[in-house]
């Protein structure tokens, strides 16, 4: 051998031996790794998004007897692969992400209901969240239960309906309505929830109160600065459940409201959304009979805050009325202080809500300015103490009618008079009209008129004044029936529930601008404004004048159209209008037949005529038509110049 192979052979023998050596000790340690694995849970560390994915593609996860899938706080999520062994899935930790490591979220629990309850009042409370889930008032029924007589509390909305608060966390909003949160102090009318994210704990206390409808929500922050408090918000995403007869009327009636503070109320009845320009006192999301209001004692604030209105979808309509929306600064400056707020679900009801002295019960439809004060000032407190003395709400309503009636009586006689009076004067009126039959006489024919009337004594406009004075009442009570509370699953003849329409007869279809049934009380209604309007058609004076509409045509067409307008509206306010026309009618004949005689008017008028040098003052009305006469005069003058 030469050198070179010499030198060959020594390496090759050097290999061998190193590989020798070293080979045993590496399968070692794998076999030893492998029975380890088959022992023990591996722990897989993945080192970004995509590798955990494609590593937990080929495993199982592993639930528990929830349904949940096991997660450890240190090890991670619980997999279990193709041979049946457990395996433990971490996502490896960022360096910028170790204020999160050092507090992780707590796994997902199952949620927890807790129910609260006081006279009037059913409250699940739901640890998914720490809201209100459902709430039910005990002594209402929904119109479903009422007519199938069932026994059920009316449920006012249900799970679909979320609030919460929302803050900064990084730069993301938190929810708290996707948190968990755990009970940490419980009584038979407390109940306090925590939610712990990151080292951030948000925590709702509330109270309820005996034979209240309003609770008390209180909101509370630790581990906050005063500058994260200060941009955090509530929000609510409400649907209120249908719970009347007429679905139509329950979406008109949806109403938003809210009133600034130290200022008066505002609202949207519209799908729309409204930005708040001052601090807020309190938010209502209303129905037709019930509401949901959350006020809040410091205010809410101004920062970004809006509520909104929302059509329901096809799918869910008749179930839900509409979507009732809100994201309003939480109106909080200290983190360490607690937000007091405060819940109502109850009805709209005048008499309950005025007791918070709040400024609440404005919601309630009991219309504007002069009809809102008749109704607060008298109709309703009188109503209120017919049915405190227990009788029927028809016969209520009766004795209603009657004694507004009689308090207008006085004002009824002063208008028969006049109208018996034109009556007695309509000979000479028309004789003054045959005498001037050209347009261009108008003038002298309205003068000539004028001069009648005050020769006479007659005062057109006696009869006017008395009806201006009995339109307030009447438009009052138009918008006092339809939202009284009262008159709700209130029987009374055929009509099951005064608060809505009679129907005795349904067509099984749908009549353009009519409806789908006849409404009894409506018609009588209606019958009784037409009898009255052909007794007083007699009186009217028919306009001359060619273009003026025929009064006697309009008179007796409005009371066709309100079979058309009231078909469905309230049965209770067509009760009322029918029993007040027809009362009206039979307080005419009572006024023509024993207080006023035509022969005795006539007497009167010509004795008027009789003493022509008798001096009478102008009124300032007789002083501007005469005014505006000569005008008129001295234009047509001009113009045959």
């Amino acid at each position: 051998m030469d050198r070179k192979s010499i030198v060959g052979l020594i390496l090759i023998a050097l290999i061998l031996v190193v590989f020798s050596i070293f080979s045993p000790k590496g399968e070692q340690k794998a076999n030893t790794d492998q029975d380890n694995s088959e022992q023990t849970n591996e722990v897989a560390v993945v080192e970004d998004s995509t590798s955990e994915n494609e590593t937990a593609s080929v495993l199982t996860p592993k639930l528990d007897e929830n349904g949940h899938q096991i997660i450890d706080s240190v090890k991670g999520t619980l997999f279990t692969d193709s041979l049946g062994r457990d395996t433990f899935i971490v996502v490896a930790p960022n360096i910028q992400d170790s204020e999160e490591l050092s507090a992780p979220d707590k796994p997902a629990v199952a949620e927890e209901i807790i129910t609260l309850e006081n006279d009037v009042l059913i409250l699940d409370f739901s640890t998914k969240g720490g809201r209100i889930k459902n709430v039910y008032l005990k002594d209402y029924r929904s119109y479903d239960d009422y007519v199938n007589e069932r026994n059920a509390p009316l449920q006012l909305y249900d799970e679909k309906s979320t609030y919460g608060i929302v803050y900064k966390h990084k730069d993301s909003n938190v929810h708290t309505d996707e948190l968990d949160f755990k009970v940490v102090n419980q009584s038979d009318d407390v109940i306090t929830l925590e939610s712990n994210r990151k080292g951030k704990i948000v925590g709702f206390t509330y109270k309820l109160k005996e034979g209240k409808y309003d609770l008390d929500y209180n909101v509370y922050f630790k581990g906050f600065s005063d500058e994260e408090v200060a941009k955090s918000s509530f929000t609510a995403d409400f649907y209120l459940l249908a719970t009347e007869k007429y679905y139509p009327n329950e979406k008109r009636m949806a109403t938003v409201y809210w009133q600034y503070k130290d200022d008066d109320y505002d609202y949207i009845q519209i799908s729309e959304s409204q930005e708040l320009e001052e601090k807020s006192d309190w938010i209502c999301f209303r129905s037709t009979y019930f509401t949901a209001i959350l006020s809040n004692k410091t205010g809410f604030g101004t920062n970004n805050s809006s509520l909104g209105l929302k059509a329901i979808p096809d799918e869910e309509q008749t179930k839900y009325i509409k979507q009732y929306t809100a994201d309003v600064n939480l109106g909080a400056t200290n983190a360490a202080n607690t937000v007091e707020m405060n819940w109502y679900f109850g009805p709209v009801d005048y008499d309950v809500l005025v007791e918070y002295d709040n400024g609440t019960e404005d919601i309630v439809e009991l219309g504007t300015g002069l009809f809102r004060w008749i109704n607060k000032g008298a109709i309703r407190p009188l109503f209120n103490w017919l049915l405190g003395t227990g009788m029927g709400l028809g016969l209520a309503i009766l004795i209603l009618t009657i004694i507004v009636k009689l308090v207008l009586s006085p004002v009824n006689y002063k208008m028969y008079k006049s109208s018996a009076m034109m009556k007695v004067l309509r000979p000479e009126i028309e004789k003054i009209g045959k005498k001037y039959p050209k347009k261009e006489d108008a003038l002298k024919k309205q003068q000539e008129t004028m001069a009648l009337y005050k020769e006479t004594g007659v005062s057109p406009l006696a009869g006017c004044v008395p009806m201006l004075i009995q339109m307030p009442i009447l438009f009052a009570i138009f918008r006092l029936f339809p939202s009284a509370i009262e008159l709700r699953q209130k029987s009374f003849l055929w009509a099951e529930d005064l608060s809505t329409y009679d129907s005795p007869i349904s067509f099984g279809f749908d009549i353009p601008f009519y409806g789908d049934h006849v409404s009894i009380l409506t018609l009588l209604m209606s019958g009784t404004t037409l009898l009255y309007t052909h007794y007083n058609s007699a009186n009217m004076q028919q306009p001359t004048q060619e273009g003026l509409p025929n009064m006697k045509f309009i008179m007796y067409l409005f009371p066709v159209m309100m079979i058309f307008f009231f078909n469905n509206y309230s049965s209770g306010l067509s009760y009322y209008y029918f029993i007040s026309t027809l009362m009206t009618i039979l307080i005419m004949f009572a006024i023509k037949k024993f207080f006023i005689d035509d022969n005795k008017i006539l007497a009167k008028i010509e004795a008027n005529r009789a003493n022509p040098d008798k001096k009478k003052g102008k009124s300032k009305f007789q002083q501007r038509l005469e005014e505006a006469q000569r005008l008129q005069q001295e234009r047509n003058k001009n113009k045959n110049k």
